[in-house]
This record gives C-alpha cells, structure tokens and sequence, in this order.
C-alpha cells in the first residue's frame, strides 16, 4: 500500500496542507520561488505549516516552554514575518453583527475596516477580511506581503474557492451576500498571490486585529 504522503505549500497560488501531490503541483506551477515541502503524517505538515517554511529544520520550540509572547521577540525571532498584515472578524451573536478589518503586524495600523453588517457569522467575516486583503494587495502590486489569519475555515474556504455556510439569505443580510458574492466572483478569476500563514494563537498570543472583545 503506497504511504500517504502531505504536502505544504508555504509560498503558491494557495498556501495550505495538500494530500496529494497533483493537487500542490498545481499551487506552485508557475510560482515563481514557491515552497513547498513533503511530510509523512499530517501532524508534521501542520506543525511545519505554521512553523513557516524558514523554520522548518530548526529546533522547534516546546510549547509553553521559553516562548515569548512579545509579537515584537517572535519577529526577531524570524517566526512571525515582518513583511505582513493580519486580518480578523468580530460577531455579536450567531448570527449577528459582524466586522472586519486589516492592521499592519508591526505597527497595527488598522488597513481596513468594515461593519458591521447584520445578520453574520464570524467565519463569513473572517473569509471576507482574507479575500479583501488579498485583492487589495494584488491591485496594488504588493503580493510579497504575507497574510495572517486565525481562521483554518476561512483558509480552506479561500483555498476552495467556495464557502460552506447554512447562513440563510434574508432582507436584513443582503449587504453582506453581496460582498460574499463579489469576493467569490474575485476568486474565481484570480489566483491569490500573497502568502496565506495560519496565526498561531496559542504560542503567539492573540491575533493583532483581534477585536478584543472575547
């Protein structure tokens, strides 16, 4: 029986963990200095994942050992990358009102900011704030610029191109669906450029555009 094998596509058209290698290939043909690596268990490809791809062969470091939680020490340390921005969803309720934004990861100057909307859902929010950067960034030019977020759903989302949300569609959410709506539209006739890096909030601490409101 063939082993199965996991790879990580740290910088590609979709960064995220893939388990078969057509379906990677895919993300870094044409990349021009894609990264990518294999892994025999999906555990070390998440862990590698998050640990970013300059990290990987490093010792890593134990959890809740010696782990600064200073954002400023984790971007010396080269685990956070400096060159970002990260981007959150808050909700009032489930559904409720909902919010996004953008802030730089150095400074935290907020980028962006919308909402609320009614009637939302935060993985609807935090998918929207991803898309939002993104298409800013590749309009702009600046696709080196990596983006954070806390969100596996709203990455796999991004990375599928679809959303798989039982949120109905009502009078009151309609501003809502149609950003939804725009933002798929976008991802169907582009390929995200920017690296998309899943924010480690246990080691890291809370994400810099959190709201601040848990």
């Amino acid at each position: 029986m063939k082993e199965q094998k996991y790879y990580v596509v740290w910088k590609g058209v979709n960064p995220g963990i893939y388990r078969s290698w057509e379906e990677a290939k895919k993300q870094i043909h044409g990349v021009e200095g894609a990264r990518y690596k294999s892994f025999t268990n999906a555990a070390e490809a998440k862990a590698a994942f998050e640990q970013g791809y300059v990290n990987v062969g490093r010792t890593p470091v134990k959890k809740g050992i010696n782990l600064p939680k200073s954002k400023e020490a984790l971007i010396k340390l080269g685990i956070i990358t400096a060159n970002s921005i990260c981007v959150d969803a808050a909700c009032s309720g489930n559904p409720g009102d909902l919010e996004y934004r953008g802030v730089e990861t150095v400074s935290g100057n907020q980028l962006f900011h919308i909402g609320p909307l009614s009637l939302g859902t935060n993985n609807i929010g935090e998918f929207l704030a991803l898309v939002h950067a993104a298409a800013g960034f590749q309009k702009s030019g600046r696709t080196d610029v990596v983006i954070y977020t806390d969100s596996i759903t709203a990455m796999a989302w991004v990375r599928d191109k679809k959303i798989k949300s039982k949120l109905p569609r009502t009078h009151e959410n309609k501003e809502l669906f149609e950003l939804v709506d725009r933002a798929l539209q976008w991802l169907q006739k582009n390929n995200i450029k920017n690296p998309i890096r899943h924010w480690n909030t246990p080691e890291w601490g809370e994400i810099p555009a959190d709201f601040g409101r848990k």
